[in-house]
């Protein structure tokens, strides 16, 4: 049977090669002005692509100087001592803390490649809006704020709450179903 994407597939093929072409994984990104709900659909996304066998991995952009360690704790005390990075591991988890010595915010490609993707099929990106890589625009038009397509670099499909207007150029998903957000996704991947 033909997915219910059909009419897309050949744009996303199109697309997918001309944003994808140096990325050893899929790589995803989801922009939006704050407050649209990126995190809320990106949790939701992730339990049902990992429902159909495909092992995510999330890079988040952050604001500034973020902080995931507290005062007190020997990790920050060493990253005051100053190590460039500490690595925190238990039998659960690891994690890795990287200071950057430059102001600007790190490149999504540089990020990706410090993933273990080995382990990995897809890398889906919160932010980095204007990075050159294929992402899907979160919009609420009852938000009051204007679309970010065709501004920003990219964007190959709009996720929202409601049905835009005819003129729209790329493949609108609704928002309220996640689902059909995830069937989207898997036949980009392809």
């Amino acid at each position: 049977p033909r997915s219910t994407l059909f009419p897309y597939t050949t744009l996303f093929r199109s697309q997918k090669k001309m944003l994808k072409n140096h990325y050893s994984k899929p790589i995803l990104g989801f922009c939006a002005y704050s407050g649209t709900g990126k995190t809320t659909l990106l949790t939701q996304l992730i339990p049902i692509l990992r429902n159909r066998g495909i092992q995510v991995g999330v890079i988040k952009h952050a604001h500034h100087n973020f902080e995931m360690d507290r005062e007190g704790k020997d990790s920050f005390r060493f990253r005051q001592a100053g190590a460039t990075e500490v690595m925190l591991a238990s039998s659960r988890r690891w994690v890795l803390l990287h200071e950057n010595s430059e102001e600007a915010d790190p490149d999504p490609e540089e990020l990706h490649q410090r993933m273990n993707l080995g382990h990995l099929d897809l890398v889906l990106v919160e932010g980095f809006k204007h990075h050159m890589l294929p992402k899907i625009e979160i919009h609420r038009p009852s938000l009051g704020r204007d679309m970010m397509h065709p501004g920003i670099p990219g964007i190959i499909a709009l996720a929202s709450d409601e049905t835009p207007s005819d003129n729209l150029v790329i493949p609108w998903l609704d928002l309220n179903h996640p689902e059909k957000i995830a069937e989207f996704i898997i036949e980009w991947m392809k």
